[in-house]
């Protein structure tokens, strides 16, 4: 098929809007982008690097582009017989210690962000993550702790911040000490996320590498009541408070607090995830529209009901935790009635849209537009039926007069979360969470800092982000520097070339004494290269999208579970793809805004004034550069630069 051909298959009307944009033809904003003279022009190409959007979007602040680079082999290993798998594990695990959890269960923002939706589809960035996240546990990979500081730091929590703060404070060399009231660590990774959706070795694994980095920890310890909050300033330098948000929100509704069967989804699912539940309830009513509710939803309906159960064994007393379900007879199981409750349009629940797919598909009848108004009670103080009230479209406004019930023998509120601040109640903002600066410093409270779900509850990545940024300001507390500067606008961990020449054994060379003029020959300095990372996402507006020809997105195969066979089917639900389509699906990646080595701008320059880099001084970033005494600013280089790296600037 030929190149034209190819190109009927992409988001036409789109693809025509953007590659116009850089064809040679474009018109410029003002004047002084005009100003070329016969044969000469006062500007020429420089290079800049900046964010890409997957980057931008990415709350860990991964760099995507860099990691996806290694795999597609753009970028090469620094040592010599070292696997490019195990580089690109390096790479990702730099912001995000968790590849194989993030990408399972990650609802990926970076492939919204992906500039090649405006093409044909995004870069499957989470199936090469779960590819690199797989590699590193079949293989063993370990992270290396920094030399010993001697400063000591208290992580209060044991979930996916607290083990991202322990492992980015090892590396720096300070000890840490992890508190968890939990029996193994994990927190919502492990007992909010169901195994079908991401299997326990994984998470263990995981966590067990950050462990083996000398991490401190003490489990079923709970500051505040087994340990005194006093104890714990005393013994180390710095406190950080990850201890997420474990206690669910119940309605505001009459009946809800009297009714015993109201619970929350996630008592619910940490009761199913550290296996004291075993069973659900016939009919089974969960109210939200969230993620945490297609779980609780999704759980009901594996774990069934048994029709004939003893009141100890009602779902209700073991989420309660006043018993546990012994092994239950998988044959008398059958399966539950689940209803998903949401206010908010199917189309507009928050939900990731294939979990919503899945629920479906699995038997979960999936109400919207209804608002719960009371709970109905029985004799007994049990809720027998939920009543609702129909609203519009909106999800907002009730309609006058449309009051139903549905019956219901298990009530599951998953609205809200917030945290258990028993015993240290000095924390409390008010409303179960603990505030914080910029910088993650609890305010009002030196030498204590906070990042994950305690701050504000979001996405697992937005918690280990959080807690990155929080271990700067740590280590910046510890060595006492009081004035902080303001956090970057796009504040990530962002490729930094300089690195890159120290990693490959190209830094650049001492600046001497003396005042010097003219650096285009020295040695000390990187030149025609400006690093804008921490201040611009690169739109595909500054791309030239003719480079790109359709490729269709490697795709993973997700196992579809129906209603029949949903009952007691635990298996995992993603299919990983092997390294040939891994490698393939990096290869679509745009690299917005850094070189992937075209050779465009060597091709095209009329003049041969772009050249390449000799390579052994060649790089990631340094694939090729200008001689400007042959350069006449004609602007060709930039307009056929597919990744936007090259700006006519130089000289404005």
């Amino acid at each position: 098929m030929s190149r034209v051909e190819k190109s009927n298959e992409l988001k036409f009307q789109r693809y025509e809007s953007t590659r116009n944009e850089h064809n040679g033809m474009q018109e410029y904003d003002d004047l002084t982008e005009k100003f070329f003279k016969a044969g000469w022009s006062y500007k020429c190409p420089t290079y800049i690097n900046r964010t890409p959007p997957c980057q931008g979007s990415c709350p860990a602040g991964e760099d995507i582009r860099g990691w996806l680079a290694i795999v597609r082999g753009i970028e090469k290993p620094p040592v010599e017989g070292m696997p490019w798998q195990e580089y690109a594990f390096q790479r990702s695990t730099d912001a995000n210690p968790f590849p194989g959890v993030m990408g399972r269960v990650c609802p990926a923002p970076c492939e919204d962000g992906c500039n090649r939706n405006e093409l044909e589809d995004f870069v499957g960035i989470n199936s090469v993550e779960q590819f690199i996240g797989d590699y590193g546990r079949e293989h063993n990979l370990k992270f290396t702790a920094g030399a010993e500081t001697g400063k000591k730091v208290a992580v209060i929590g044991g979930g996916p911040a607290g083990m991202a703060a322990a492992y980015q404070l090892r590396r720096l060399g300070h000890a840490c000490t992890v508190y968890d009231d939990h029996a193994s660590l994990g927190g919502m990774m492990s007992y909010g996320i169901p195994g079908y959706r991401v299997p326990r070795e994984v998470i263990d694994t995981e966590n067990q590498r950050i462990v083996d980095m000398g991490v401190d920890v003490k489990l079923n310890t709970r500051v505040g009541k087994d340990v005194a909050l006093e104890e714990v300033e005393k013994n180390h330098d710095a406190v950080l408070w990850a201890i997420g948000c474990k206690e669910g929100r119940g309605l505001p509704v009459e009946g809800w607090d009297e009714a015993s069967n109201c619970i929350s989804g996630v008592a619910f699912l940490e009761a199913f995830n550290d296996g004291r539940l075993k069973i659900s309830s016939e009919k089974v009513i969960v109210i939200g529209g969230g993620d945490t509710s297609i779980d609780v939803a999704s759980v009901a309906r594996r774990i069934g009901n048994i029709s004939s159960v003893a009141e100890k064994d009602l779902a209700e007393n073991v989420v309660l935790g006043y018993t546990a379900h012994d092994v239950m007879d998988t044959a008398t199981k059958e399966g539950a009635n689940v209803t998903l409750v949401s206010r908010a349009s199917m189309a507009n629940m928050p939900a990731a849209q294939h979990e919503i797919d899945d629920a479906l598909r699995e038997g979960v009848d999936i109400r919207d537009c209804l608002s719960p108004v009371g709970v109905v009670l029985d004799g007994n103080k049990r809720a027998k039926a939920l009543r609702v009230i129909k609203l519009e479209q909106d999800g907002k406004t009730p309609i006058e007069g449309s009051e139903f019930d549905i019956e219901a023998t298990l009530i599951v509120s998953a609205i809200g979360q917030k945290g258990n601040m028993e015993g240290i109640e000095g924390f409390d903002n008010g409303n179960g969470f603990i505030d914080s600066d910029q910088h993650y410093q609890v305010k009002g409270k030196p030498g204590h800092f906070v990042a994950g779900d305690i701050v504000r509850p979001h996405l697992l990545t937005t918690a280990i982000g959080q807690a990155s940024i929080a271990v700067e300001t740590i280590n910046l507390y510890l060595n006492k520097v009081e004035e902080l500067v303001k956090r970057p606008k796009v504040d990530k961990h962002h490729f930094n070339l300089l690195e890159k020449l120290n990693e490959v054994n190209m830094s650049p060379s001492a600046f001497g004494e003396g005042q010097t003029r003219g650096t285009n020959e020295a040695d000390f300095s990187v030149h025609n290269y400006e690093d804008k990372t921490t201040s611009d996402i690169i739109n595909h507006s500054k791309l030239f999208m003719g480079h790109f020809e359709f490729t269709p997105r490697n795709k993973r195969e997700h196992i579809a579970v129906s209603s029949e066979e949903v009952l007691g089917h635990f298996q995992e639900r993603l299919v990983a793809l092997d390294e040939e389509k891994i490698v393939k699906e990096a290869d679509r990646c745009m690299s917005c805004g850094m070189c992937f080595e075209c050779d465009n701008c060597v091709i095209y320059c009329p003049q041969d004034a772009v050249k390449r880099t000799p390579k052994a001084q060649a790089t990631l970033g340094r694939y090729v550069y200008t001689d400007y005494s042959l350069c006449i600013g004609c602007h060709i280089c930039a307009d056929v630069c597919p990744t936007g790296y090259i700006d006519m600037g130089l000289g404005s």
